[in-house]
């Protein structure tokens, strides 16, 4: 089986020397290469393919806001790497517009090495991770923003009944095992109906699910 393949996206070459080597151990998760800004991570995506980008924001040419933007821009079937967002700050601004942008997860800097190896192999697997201190920023965000009308998307009336089920709870925060027992299925269906709702709504993963659900009124 082959290793997660990561590309590390920073300005400053002692974080990119240090996230490299928190990965130099590990024979699931291997570096292909690092950008010092998000114009040239782009380049490098060209030519080299990569399954997660950790991403910083704040950089020279292109930011990372910007980089994730164009990273994420296709649909799932491009298969686009996943991209998660790496800052110093614990309450960043930037956490709704990075996740809007594509972001599949946000975490802080500070975070141990093995959160970070774990964190790059969720996303990698099409799960989604938020720091806590980033998913209170992104409900605070929710909250100040104007309600939105509720949404009645063409995508949403592709829905079986059960696929609707099941993305109310996902919304909510349900993990599979806990959507499973409530809805009395196995959890290997319960991944079978996430799969079908990624498709059918042209999301990446449960972070742009609520997005979605956001942008449409559905929270």
């Amino acid at each position: 089986m082959r290793p997660i393949r990561v590309l590390i996206v920073d300005d400053q070459p002692l974080v990119r020397q240090g996230l490299h080597a928190v990965f130099a151990p590990l024979d699931d998760i291997a570096v292909v290469g690092e950008a010092s800004h998000g114009a040239e991570a782009l380049e490098r995506l060209r030519r080299t393919a990569a399954d997660v980008v950790l991403m910083d924001v704040n950089m020279p040419r292109m930011g990372g806001l910007e980089a994730t933007q164009r990273i994420c821009s296709g649909t799932r079937a491009d298969g686009a790497p996943k991209v998660v967002i790496l800052t110093m700050y614990d309450q960043d601004e930037n956490v709704f517009d990075a996740l809007r942008a594509g972001a599949s997860g946000f975490l802080t800097k500070d975070v141990a090495p093995r959160q970070l190896a774990d964190a790059v192999r969720e996303v990698a697997d099409g799960g989604a991770l938020l720091s806590s201190s980033a998913t209170r920023q992104l409900i605070r965000e929710f909250v100040r923003r104007p309600a939105l009308p509720s949404g009645d998307t063409k995508e949403l009336r592709t829905l079986t009944g059960r696929e609707l089920d099941v993305f109310r709870l996902l919304v909510q925060g349900y993990g599979n095992a806990e959507i499973a027992e409530k809805l009395t299925l196995g959890e290997s269906t319960i991944k079978s109906h996430v799969q079908h709702l990624y498709r059918k709504l042209n999301v990446r993963d449960r972070v742009q699910l609520v997005i979605y659900a956001y942008e449409n009124g559905l929270l």
